[in-house]
């Protein structure tokens, strides 16, 4: 069996739509990528990014660390995807033609690979991240291993209770901005800084859009099943206006950072992500979701609709935040 690197790029940008045929021919990578849902991982990547350089305005960096926290990120997020497959599958959310199950495979359902199979594949996963973070626990001490802790009890228990008791989209912003950002920040850096917990929120807010996007477009099938997601709790129309809130919170928080100095206004460069959210998401976000699919609108990106939107605007602002980062970096080192 040969490495499908095409395959590779694939899973890495979009969850590919594939078949029982195709999978048995796929090589050990991409069924990895492909399972764990790649594609998202990579905001976890960022995260991990996104802390090394708030470090590295502070203290010269291990690069060594820094390497192993964005590798421990990876394989804990790809530990939650595989859990939270594993439990909807076992509580039969997935059954029946379910959302999760239309965009992109879902390997339980699709008989991939067995219950035993996934279970003893996100366990392994979960060694490798648990193994980054016992490292970092003796490379650092201190609030390392509560951290680690938490990060722990987040992969377990994000899909439920968490995600049943609308708790799930402030869990993604907690992990996503926090924990991973700030959490990393402190185990590069060695303190705990308040002004990088709230550095961190705008990508965590972004991320957090994107699983509200997610749980908005699902609101019919998570309200039918008793998935008491928070667009269940509240309602499709007022959801749809906390999403676009959580954008204007994005650029507020930002600008706060600048105006009292810890940013300088390079990191206002986020703006340039501005006209692709008017043009995209904000029309979208507007109205609800078509009962059908619109002729102009792509068939392999169906029944997708708030997330994919939510997702190209917030990998743009993601971009543009970590190329404002390590603009404000190099500017604070160069004038000291």
């Amino acid at each position: 069996m040969g490495l499908n690197v095409r395959m590779w790029g694939k899973a890495v940008t979009v969850i590919p739509r594939i078949e029982d045929e195709e999978w048995r021919s796929l090589d050990f990578v991409s069924r990895w990528l492909i399972s764990t849902r790649f594609a998202v991982v990579i905001l976890s990547i960022i995260s991990g990014i996104v802390a090394g350089i708030l470090s590295y305005r502070a203290v010269d960096v291990n690069v060594g660390a820094w390497l192993l926290l964005v590798v421990a990120l990876i394989f804990a997020h790809a530990t939650n995807n595989l859990v939270n497959d594993l439990i909807d599958h076992r509580k039969g959310i997935d059954r029946d033609n379910y959302y999760r199950a239309q965009y992109g495979p879902q390997p339980l359902e699709r008989g991939f690979m067995t219950s035993r199979g996934l279970t003893l594949y996100a366990a392994a996963n979960l060694a490798v991240a648990l193994a980054c973070g016992a490292v970092l626990v003796w490379y650092r001490g201190g609030l390392t291993l509560p951290l680690v802790a938490v990060g722990v009890f987040f992969i377990i228990f994000y899909t439920f209770p968490l995600k049943y008791l609308a708790l799930g989209e402030l869990s993604v912003l907690l992990v996503w901005g926090p924990l991973m950002i700030a959490g990393g920040y402190y185990v590069l850096a060695g303190s705990w800084d308040w002004n990088v917990v709230l550095a961190s929120l705008p990508f965590g807010l972004g991320a957090t859009m994107v699983i509200f996007g997610k749980h908005i477009d699902k609101y019919e099938m998570d309200r039918e099943r008793g998935v008491r997601t928070l667009p269940v709790a509240i309602g499709e129309g007022p959801s749809r206006l906390v999403a676009i809130a959580l954008v204007a919170l994005q650029y507020l928080v930002t600008l706060y950072l600048v105006i009292v100095g810890y940013f300088t206004p390079i990191v206002l460069i986020v703006v340039l992500s501005l006209p692709l959210f008017f043009k995209s998401m904000l029309p979208m976000y507007r109205k609800p979701k078509p009962a059908e699919r619109p002729v102009d609108y792509p068939a392999d990106a169906w029944p997708l609709w708030f997330v994919g939107s939510a997702f190209v605007y917030t990998r743009r602002f993601g971009l543009l935040y970590v190329a404002g980062l390590i603009c404000d970096t190099v500017l604070r080192r160069i004038l000291g």
